[in-house]
């Protein structure tokens, strides 16, 4: 019944937003209407496009895109935007249907995954798109999702090209520094002592760029629940590597980790809890973590100093 009356609306809108298909730019003094899905694409565009854009994000602190479920009023937003952003790679998995609904109707929705290339995607099968979505934690292809961001923009709203030219290059070059702070931190942390355990697979980019093993307990996933078998296989692993940390995630529930933690507990072993991460969604508005820079610098750090 819930699909039914979601497609009802959906319906609605295409009716109701058929003028809205025929402007092609903002004309005037008239902000651009921004829509964007996660709170890390969110920041982005807050970035890069200031006060020349209306900005408004669907998920907040906290939230899950693989659960994201869009409310009557999400979808409104979604079909009035000018355009729309989000990740793509089916992240925002209950959201693919509503997407593919406004690509037939010509909206201008950009999945901000199609700036990276196949080659440089973590393959996957165990993922509808086939391939990791947790891009962001590459800071080598948020670069590139930054510069197609920009460059959207500029086509999208040609009278404001110089000054998201100049926004995306300014945050270019923030995201240059952050890279060396970032592997000045990583470089503290040998090698054999580079294991990082999750509540979820987030973060195998992040692993890939700084030689860590990642092992997740929910797989890439929040919607495939971790069984018995995965907390007695994953508490042996930590045993036998002698792992001194495991971790929990902002946007999923504690219990998996703490659960992971007991069993280790139960054999006569200890592991800490070295801290929260924030991995599917950005931490709270005015805090460090609440823009994906100071999100990067505070992962890196709650991690490797748990881990050393």
């Amino acid at each position: 019944m819930k699909k039914i009356a979601l497609l009802l609306t959906i319906t609605v809108l295409l009716f109701s937003c058929k003028k809205k298909d025929k402007k092609e730019t903002v004309v005037g003094d008239e902000k651009l209407n921004v829509v964007t899905t996660t709170t890390m694409i969110t920041d982005l565009l807050h970035n890069i496009g200031g006060d020349k854009i209306e900005l408004n994000g669907l998920m907040g602190t906290g939230v899950d895109p693989h659960l994201f479920k869009a409310s009557e009023g999400d979808v409104n937003k979604l079909f009035n935007a000018d355009v729309v952003f989000y990740n793509g790679l089916h992240l925002e998995g209950k959201l693919v249907e509503v997407f593919e609904k406004m690509k037939h109707q010509n909206k201008k929705t950009f999945a901000v995954a199609d700036a990276v290339s196949k080659a440089d995607l973590i393959p996957s099968e165990l993922f509808d798109s086939n391939y990791d979505p947790h891009i962001w934690f590459s800071i080598q292809d948020w670069k590139k999702v930054t510069q197609y961001v920009s460059e959207t923009l500029q086509k999208v709203d040609a009278k404001n090209k110089d000054f998201y030219a100049k926004n995306g290059e300014e945050y270019l070059k923030k995201i240059d520094v952050l890279a060396k702070e970032i592997e000045t931190k990583i470089n503290e942390l040998p090698v054999d002592k580079r294991i990082l355990v999750t509540a979820h697979d987030a973060f195998n980019y992040f692993g890939k760029a700084y030689d860590f093993e990642v092992v997740g307990l929910q797989g890439l996933s929040t919607a495939t629940e971790a069984g018995v078998q995965d907390v007695q296989k994953l508490s042996n692993l930590i045993i036998e590597k002698k792992i001194k940390a495991i971790f929990v995630e902002s946007s999923v529930p504690k219990r998996t980790i703490e659960a992971l933690q007991a069993a280790v507990k139960s054999k006569g072993h200890d592991v800490a809890i070295g801290g929260e991460l924030f991995s599917d969604a950005l931490g709270s508005k005015g805090t460090e973590e609440g823009t994906y820079i100071g999100m990067y610098i505070y992962n890196t750090n709650t991690i490797v100093n748990a881990l050393k």
